[in-house]
């Protein structure tokens, strides 16, 4: 299919990115970077120490894709652990010092299974070889070389119980049996499962149990809209450490006593921002952080020693945003990641006890930081005066006025963009595209009535948001109005579908990944082990059953006969969450109308493309498409 999208653009007259009617004037632009180098994968990257700290595991392509290799702190010979060709390896965890545990799924379709390798030689080993069936790390069980603790919906699809798996045999034993509605599951310091979350749907319920081998108990129950969301015991194994908006705006951490479910201490929390989530010390068994977002991830400090590190470590590297990774059993050794907006930065090894800080590798060295462009925090009002925060990324080489822009949308949509370096919104800036991120109503981080206001409203002030951030680049004079495009994923792809239907005279084009197009089909169509949380998407988007009116008024497929503005659609053939229904539907309707649209489907990738060649196509197709509809910069022959 790419091929025939590539023969339509190039039988077509592609608009040369400086000759337009309104050219903003050129400075110094920057070279044309190969698109290759913002989506290739990383020529090395995942560091993670042994236990014992003698050894490095990282992820480098063979055969095209990540695979894990090995070799000695102190030394430099390499041996690759794994020979992957199908997928990148998703994750990993050391277990033990001499072997390594891997999760991958099976084109795309995120149904997970468990692999294990020795550091020794020979084949991988599924350890959760049953087909269908998702495979979900509880507890790695640091503690313990030859166990750790893994949950599984072989029973029933739906839900998930929890086994006790011995790595060394592949024996499975069930140590936690769901009754229905569990979604979440707890183990205090010993590896001992004390403590679950259940849903009926829309309520939440937190349970526990003094022992393993008891009755859970119930401690208190929420509605979904106040969120207790539990971090880890406290060290005496007694309480819980949660994240909690119970009786607040802003989540906060805190305390909960399990016997009579009220909050003992708040122990940190915000006035602007929501906490996202605490860290801690596994050898001595101290609070490390708690971690917010404001337009920058920060760090709020309980122990001096973990300050002392990170203080030293922004001495050592200044310039660039500092999180630690992983650090071996003793504490003593750290694997630490840098990044700013213009890097994807480096990983360094850093030993606390020596203060000597070395070099692993640079992420992608390819890329030139000051050919790059800075990622700016912006804000504006809604139209009904709620305040959006976004960010906005501008070209080099031309002035901020009249420039062909981008409106990026995240998907989620109960997430957030964050301040970092996004491949996508670097490349787009090369191009000649101003990049706009807008954290629209609905986005987390921001409090519980932020949160709140985007209920029901998707296609509605969800896009009014995203809508009005265009319309305030337009207004700021930075955005030709003539040259506005809309993209996004998941439902990103949604709100390009619905920015092109409920505003279609606003776009000049909208390129659509992995996107919702029909609310009804979508929300019967989700993963069986999304079912737990049904009653509560019917909460916040809209019950087929019962608001049937509601959600056929923002589903776009229905109202693709408004589409003005020309559409790419990609999709993975095997995506659980979005399924490929969503975007054949969008393609028939347009094409019902006797409108051609490109689209690009992969049969081996699900809910976004992961595999590199895929990602080449799929941007290569976008960057094509964006120069003829909105006249930014292209690598691709014109003529």
């Amino acid at each position: 299919m790419i091929k025939s999208f590539f023969a339509l653009i190039l039988l077509s007259t592609l608009v040369s990115p400086w000759a337009m009617s309104q050219t903003p004037a050129v400075k110094n632009l920057p070279p044309l970077i190969p698109l290759r180098d913002f989506f290739r994968n990383p020529e090395i990257s995942s560091y993670q120490l042994s236990p014992d700290g003698k050894h490095l595991a990282f992820k480098r392509p063979y055969e095209r894709r990540m695979n894990i290799f090995v070799r000695p702190t102190d030394g430099d010979t390499e041996t690759r652990l794994t020979s992957e060709k199908e997928r990148d390896i998703a994750g990993y965890i050391w277990k033990g010092n001499d072997t390594i545990l891997y999760l991958k799924d099976f084109g795309g379709d995120e149904n997970f299974h468990l692999f294990k390798v020795s550091l020794k030689g020979g084949e991988a080993v599924d350890l959760t070889p049953f087909e269908g069936v998702r495979a979900e790390l509880v507890d790695e069980l640091k503690d313990d070389d030859g166990a750790l603790l893994v949950s599984l919906n072989k029973r029933n699809r739906e839900i998930f119980d929890v086994y006790r798996l011995n790595v060394k045999t592949g024996e499975l034993k069930m140590v936690a049996e769901n009754p229905g509605g569990i979604t979440g599951w707890v183990t205090d310091h010993h590896g001992r499962i004390r403590a679950a979350v259940q849903t009926d749907g829309v309520n939440n319920t937190l349970l526990a149990r003094e022992k393993e081998d008891g009755e859970f108990k119930k401690v208190l129950t929420t509605n979904f809209r106040e969120t207790i969301s539990p971090e880890f015991f406290t060290f005496d194994d007694k309480n819980l450490y949660v994240i909690s908006n119970v009786g607040r705006d802003k989540a906060a951490a805190a305390i909960l006593d399990l016997k009579t479910g009220k909050e003992i201490k708040t122990i940190y929390e915000n006035p602007e921002v929501d906490v996202s989530s605490l860290s801690y010390s596994q050898k001595n068994k101290v609070l490390w952080t708690a971690l917010y977002t404001t337009w920058k991830t920060e760090r709020h400090f309980f122990d001096e020693g973990i300050k002392k590190i990170f203080t030293r470590l922004k001495e050592k590297l200044p310039g660039y945003e500092v999180g630690i990774v992983n650090t071996d059993k003793a504490e003593d050794m750290f694997v630490v990641r840098t990044y700013s907006d213009r890097s994807l930065g480096a990983y360094y090894l850093y030993n606390a006890t020596t203060d000597k800080l070395q070099t692993l590798s640079e992420l992608s060295p390819w890329l030139k930081e000051d050919e790059l462009c800075e990622m700016k925090p912006v804000e504006y009002k809604s139209r009904d005066g709620l305040t959006i925060h976004a960010y906005l990324t501008l070209p080099k080489g031309v002035d901020a006025k009249n420039l062909p822009v981008v409106v990026n949308v995240h998907g989620g949509p109960w997430v957030r963009d964050d301040w970092g370096f996004d491949p996508e919104v670097q490349f787009l800036a090369n191009r000649g595209y101003a990049v706009l991120q807008p954290n629209y109503r609905g986005s987390t981080g921001y409090g519980r009535k932020f949160w709140e206001s985007s209920f029901k409203q998707w296609g509605k002030t969800m896009q009014n948001d995203v809508t009005d951030g265009a319309e305030w680049l337009i207004k700021e004079g930075i955005a030709d109005p003539k040259r506005v495009g809309i993209y996004g994923g998941s439902y990103g792809g949604y709100a390009v579908l619905s920015g092109l239907t409920v505003t279609p005279d606003l776009y000049a084009c909208g390129v659509d990944y992995v996107g919702v197009s029909n609310l009804l089909t979508f929300l019967n169509t989700i993963p069986p082990y999304w079912k737990p949380y049904l009653d509560m998407m019917h909460e916040m988007v809209g019950n087929p059953m019962t608001e049937k009116a509601l959600l056929e008024a923002a589903s776009p497929v229905l109202h693709a006969d408004r589409i003005k503005a020309p559409l790419l659609i990609a999709q993975g053939a095997k995506d659980p969450r979005v399924n490929i229904d969503e975007s054949n539907q969008m393609v028939a309707a347009l094409k019902k109308r006797g409108v051609d649209v490109p689209y690009i489907v992969k049969e081996n990738e699900g809910h976004g493309f992961h595999n590199e060649e895929n990602r080449f196509d799929f941007y290569g197709a976008m960057e094509a498409f964006l120069a003829k509809y909105l006249g930014g910069r292209t690598t691709a022959p014109a003529k």
